[in-house]
């Protein structure tokens, strides 16, 4: 019965490893599938388990999104990051016209 009881447990442990199998680069800061179209072409990936890429401090692809993938983003980081028509104000006392990034909702000029 204990036999029995620890084949079960090495094959699960196996298929459970098997399955989160990824993929590195040696320079990369993420972990990929094999079928990942960033590590399909090169052949210096790695293969390594889920947990390994993690204790490496890797982040999961978002092209692919391998198992364990964890989605970060902040919406109000994108808000940030979208173009937006520039709060100053020209000589005559019009809007500017210009498209801004920056934080304080200015472009270059103001």
């Amino acid at each position: 019965m204990n036999k029995l009881l620890l084949l079960i447990t090495l094959v699960t442990f196996g298929i459970s490893a098997k399955a989160q199998a990824v993929y590195t680069t040696p320079y990369g800061e993420k972990y990929h599938t094999s079928s990942c179209r960033y590590v399909r072409t090169k052949t210096t990936t790695k293969k390594i388990t889920l947990s390994e890429a993690k204790t490496e401090g890797k982040e999961a692809c978002k092209v692919c999104k391998p198992s364990g993938y964890e989605y970060t983003s902040n919406p109000t980081t994108n808000k940030q990051n979208t173009a937006r028509q520039c709060s100053g104000r020209t000589q005559a006392g019009n809007r500017c016209k210009r498209k801004t990034k920056s934080s304080n909702g200015r472009c270059y000029q103001h």
